[in-house]
């Protein structure tokens, strides 16, 4: 499985990322996939690579490349609750200063360098994201109607832009979220706003799940939840990429 590490430029300077694409020679539908807030690190290649296995050049981009290259902080092989609070300290500042305003200016930067590889099949592409990357994920989503056909997001806080900002989204969508994150309540709501918005979605809590289920180096992995998410993010993008 060919992988590459690569460098986008955007109005703010260059962002390093990580590729992973088949080994065939072919052009295959692109993925942009935003990392959690610990950033680009073994497990977010490994995830890349599994998606890559099924026919699809994922772009990986480090969201805090204004901070350095990743890592931007030192990550434990294993991240365990007794550290957990000492990173984010660290990393709260670098998801406070990336904005709004960041995050489309770099999407539009993101979108634009995967859509010109030459690895990658014309047409819409996909984006996908977990914890902060998944509201990365839906933002680039709705500012880019016209050329994102799916995205996922998993324990991630999509509706915290409000129902307006989904409205604005095109794409087919999937939302899994962590049963720690949402209430029922909360889901119901977030699900009657996607549905006056006509969007063409799945959202449901992910049973038993604590926030970063899918992440097997940290506290929070659940074996299930993980299997979950490929059972529903495969098919979803292959609904709306594969077979265009």
């Amino acid at each position: 499985m060919p992988t590459k590490t690569l460098h986008i430029s955007t109005a703010d300077g260059q962002a390093d990322a990580f590729a992973a694409f088949p080994d065939d020679g072919e052009r295959h539908p692109g993925v942009l996939m935003y990392a959690d807030g610990f950033g680009i690190r073994p497990v977010l290649r490994n995830m890349a690579r599994e998606l890559a296995r099924h026919g699809y050049y994922v772009l990986v981009p480090n969201f805090f490349y204004r901070h350095g290259p990743a890592p931007v902080i030192e990550l434990p092989e294993h991240i365990g609750e007794e550290a957990r609070s000492a990173i984010f300290a660290q990393l709260m500042p670098l998801i406070e200063a990336h904005t709004c305003e960041r995050v489309l200016s770099d999407a539009d930067a993101y979108l634009r360098f995967l859509t010109t590889r030459p690895e990658v099949a014309a047409g819409p592409v996909a984006v996908t994201g977990y914890c902060i990357g998944g509201l990365l994920a839906t933002r680039t989503a709705a500012a880019h109607p016209g050329r994102v056909a799916a995205v996922a997001a998993f324990h991630g806080p999509v509706g915290v832009d409000g129902p307006d900002a989904l409205a604005e989204i095109a794409a087919q969508v999937h939302f899994g979220h962590a049963a720690s994150d949402l209430t029922p309540q909360a889901l119901s709501e977030l699900n009657s706003a996607l549905d006056a918005a006509g969007t063409d979605y799945t959202s449901e809590i992910y049973p038993g799940t604590v926030h970063g289920f899918t992440m097997a180096d940290t506290d929070a992995f659940d074996p299930a939840g993980l299997k979950r998410h490929w059972d529903r993010l495969l098919p979803l993008l292959d609904r709306a990429l594969a077979r265009r």
